[in-house]
C-alpha cells in the first residue's frame, strides 16, 4: 500500500502523514525533506539559488523514486502534483488523499509558524492572501483528482484511516 497526501502548504501533510503512517504501521516519506537531504540544502535556498523550475525538476526525481516504496505514506510538496505529469504518476502509484484548506485557514496556520515558504516570502499579508487564492485556483484541477478529499482543519490520522478503509470497502 502506498498513500500520497496532497494539498497546499500548511495543510498538515507531514504532520498527519507521520501519524497516519504510525497508526497504519507504514513507513513515512516526506518529499520536501528528501529533496533537502539529497541536495544538502533547504528548499528556500534551492528556490533562491536556482529558481522554481530547477527545484521542480529535483522534486520530480524524488517523487518518482517513491515508486520503489512499499507500505508507505508519502507527504508531497504543495506544488508537486501540479507540475508536469506528476499527478498522473501519483494517481497510478497509490491512493491519493487531498487535505483541503481554504485561504483563511492557510493564512491562520502561516501566521503561527516560523517556517517560511519560498513562494510567500517578502509578501505583505494582502499580497499573501491574493497569492494563495490564485495558487489554490490554479492547483484545484490537480488536487481535485485525488481519490479522497478531506477537510485538513478537522482531519486526524484516525479519520483518514477510516476514510481509507471505507474507500477500499467500496
Amino acid at each position: 500500500m502506498r498513500i500520497y497526501l496532497v494539498g497546499y502548504s500548511y495543510s498538515g501533510k507531514s504532520t498527519l502523514g507521520r501519524k497516519l503512517a504510525d497508526l497504519l504501521g507504514l513507513r513515512f516519506f516526506d518529499t520536501d525533506k528528501a529533496v533537502e537531504l539529497k541536495y544538502h540544502t533547504t528548499i528556500p535556498l534551492l528556490f533562491e539559488r536556482y529558481g522554481e523550475e530547477a527545484f521542480r525538476i529535483l522534486e520530480r526525481q524524488v517523487l518518482f523514486s517513491t515508486a520503489d516504496l512499499d507500505n508507505a505514506v508519502v507527504a508531497t510538496g504543495g506544488g508537486t502534483p501540479c507540475c508536469d505529469e506528476n499527478i498522473n504518476f501519483i494517481l497510478k502509484s497509490g491512493l491519493v488523499i487531498y487535505l483541503k484548506m481554504d485561504t483563511d485557514d492557510i493564512l491562520q496556520r502561516l501566521a503561527s509558524t516560523r517556517k517560511k515558504r519560498p513562494l510567500l516570502m517578502n509578501k505583505s499579508p494582502e499580497q499573501q492572501r491574493l497569492f494563495i487564492n490564485d495558487i489554490l485556483q490554479k492547483r484545484m484541477p490537480f488536487y481535485s483528482q485525488a481519490h479522497i478529499t478531506t477537510d485538513a482543519m478537522t482531519a486526524t490520522a484516525n479519520t483518514i484511516a477510516t476514510l481509507i478503509r471505507d474507500y477500499h470497502a467500496n
